[in-house]
């Protein structure tokens, strides 16, 4: 059983497909707005169908606050690392410190020498990443004395100046799969990003050794390397496999995955509308609060997971659209409170009276409510504020048209993946 203890993050993994613009960078924006962390999108800059993965990013970041950013993986073979460092720390800065470098060695050699990169072995692509990652990293210390110097087999990068410095220490993510990849992992990486789909039964715990043991030689602590997958599949009202099948199902085979395999990153790979809302809205928060619970427990009462979903329920489901908590919720005093009026209004007009507005009960100050209770209500206050998040959207939107920004087709497009738009069609269907 591995759990690095690493605070459960949920995101998106998007076709960058350029046929439909407005929906690719509506779904980006559906994420943050149901509650996602992190939106990716894969880098192929040799394939025409694919809109340009960094030019995609840095209009995703305009349109977008809270989530994070980041390509699942960058080909560095086609992305010359002291420009691309360059290109990180200045989208990194410009959005706060919303960016994370997801980084690949390369794959389908004949695109990439198409396109007049290098064609490399397995090992030489390898030695290339481990040197590229030597020039990011340089190129980001900008308060280091002299130039970039990295005079290596594949890249040679001499007293490039230094800078700019990123907003954060951006984090590298490597797509790793082969030994050396894994170990390289362990040695310098800040993240493990496989895909499920590319993995055989028993190859996450493999791959965790080999990069806590290349970890350990380095000097640094396992703990130090995130560990995040790329999943997908299919909701469904029966089980016919993993990852396919009811809610209930993919809580607990993603339980399983953060307890059993140190897995703290879930990034789901679908373009439905309806599987992101349901994964951010009925997904996520009961894996954090299973999860949580079971981190909370004794450390010397020694659980596998299996033991811990027998006895322990996922958080109610009350929307589709919740965001995530941001807190772990546990057992004891009411804690839940609502998210504070910030006072903008948008008219003169009082639609009704404030202070008649109906309160519920004081809560009993000598009860204790458990961990569900507490997510619940949690729960309840996330997806207003959700819904509010699409109020503000709209507001935006409208703004942008009004501007002359924007056109009002593609105003409707992206009200059309918000989930109080599906949730008028659902209505409208069954009343």
């Amino acid at each position: 059983m591995s759990d690095y203890g690493h605070d459960l993050v949920f995101g998106s993994f998007t076709t960058p497909g350029n046929d439909d613009p407005d929906r690719t960078v509506g779904l980006a924006v559906l994420a943050e707005q149901v509650g996602l962390d992190l939106v990716t999108f894969q880098d192929h800059p040799y394939q025409p169908r694919f809109l340009d993965t960094w030019t995609l990013l840095s209009f995703i970041a305009a349109r977008t606050d809270r989530v994070h950013l980041s390509a699942n993986v960058t080909n560095l073979p086609l992305r010359p690392p002291a420009v691309l460092a360059r290109s990180v720390a200045s989208l990194d800065l410009l959005t706060g410190g919303r960016v994370a470098l997801g980084l690949g060695a390369g794959a389908f050699w004949d695109a990439i020498e198409a396109m007049g990169g290098r064609r490399l072995t397995p090992g030489q692509g390898v030695r290339a990443l481990e040197e590229g990652i030597d020039v990011l990293r340089q190129t980001w210390d900008a308060q280091a004395r002299g130039g970039v110097r990295v005079d290596g087999e594949f890249h040679r990068v001499i007293g490039a100046k230094r800078g700019p410095a990123p907003a954060h220490a951006v984090p590298i993510w490597l797509g790793a799969y082969k030994p050396r990849m894994l170990a390289l992992t362990g040695r310098r990486a800040d993240g493990w990003l496989p895909s499920l789909g590319y993995l055989e039964p028993g190859d996450l715990a493999r791959g965790n050794a080999v990069i806590d043991d290349a970890a350990r030689e380095a000097g640094r602590s396992p703990a130090d390397v995130r560990r995040l997958l790329n999943i997908s599949g299919t909701f469904a009202t029966v089980g016919r496999g993993p990852l396919h099948g009811p809610v209930e199902q993919w809580v607990r085979e993603l339980t399983e995955l953060a307890l059993g395999d140190g897995i703290g990153t879930f990034i789901l790979a679908s373009d439905d509308p309806d599987d992101l809302r349901r994964f951010a809205g009925e997904v996520a928060p009961a894996v954090r609060e299973l999860v949580a619970t079971e981190r909370d427990r004794d450390a010397a009462s020694v659980r596998t997971p299996a033991e811990v979903l027998a006895d322990t329920q996922p958080a109610a489901v009350v929307a589709p659209s919740a965001p995530r908590a941001r807190a772990r919720v546990s057992a004891g005093a009411f804690a839940v409170v609502p998210t504070p009026d910030d006072g903008r209004r948008l008219s003169d007009r009082q639609v009704w009276d404030e202070a008649a507005r109906p309160t519920g009960p004081t809560p009993d100050p000598t009860r204790t409510y458990t961990a569900h209770e507490q997510a619940t209500g949690q729960h309840l206050v996330q997806v207003h504020d959700g819904l509010r998040a699409e109020l503000a959207q709209i507001h935006d939107l409208i703004e942008q048209v009004a501007a002359g920004e924007i056109d009002a087709g593609a105003a409707r497009s992206q009200i059309n993946t918000m989930t109080m738009r599906q949730n008028r069609w659902t209505l409208g269907a069954y009343c």
